[in-house]
């Protein structure tokens, strides 16, 4: 068996897609869909197309500037598509694409497991902080 180098290795690694590996270019899709905001547009999508107003409302607190770079990257990364139909205003309504569709099961799951487990991790930042001397708010 020839010896690789650790380069070689690297490079072979990046070809299998193990996040584990720091240049690994899936790191960056598990960024884009860990993120709070990419988990609840999606889930705001999962019932249909909406317009971008009907999303700012169903999100609350997201800006303006979030929404728009969240739903930009999402369209770039092939999860959500963007239809303008021509009227007067301009139509432009976002649905989840087959890809962003095969995401949601997981998104959900993720989102179910926060709100069903919230108190318990509220309680366990409490006792944590009170062990330790701190004193935070939830983040």
């Amino acid at each position: 068996m020839p010896t690789r180098t650790a380069a070689q290795r690297r490079a072979e690694a990046r070809l299998a897609y193990d996040a584990f590996i720091a240049a690994c270019p899936s790191r960056q899709l598990l960024d884009r869909i860990s993120d709070k905001w990419t988990t609840l547009i999606v889930n705001a999508l999962a019932d249909g197309p909406r317009r971008y107003g009907e999303l700012a409302r169903v999100i609350a607190g997201v800006s303006q500037k979030m929404l728009t770079q969240t739903l930009r990257a999402l369209e770039r990364d092939g999860l959500v598509s963007r239809t303008v139909t021509a009227s007067v205003p301009v139509r432009v309504d976002y649905a989840l694409t087959p890809i962003g569709r095969d995401l949601l099961p997981v998104i959900r799951a993720v989102k179910s497991w926060a709100e069903t487990h919230i108190e318990e991790v509220v309680s366990a930042r409490e006792a944590y902080d009170a062990a330790n001397g701190e004193t935070r708010k939830l983040k």
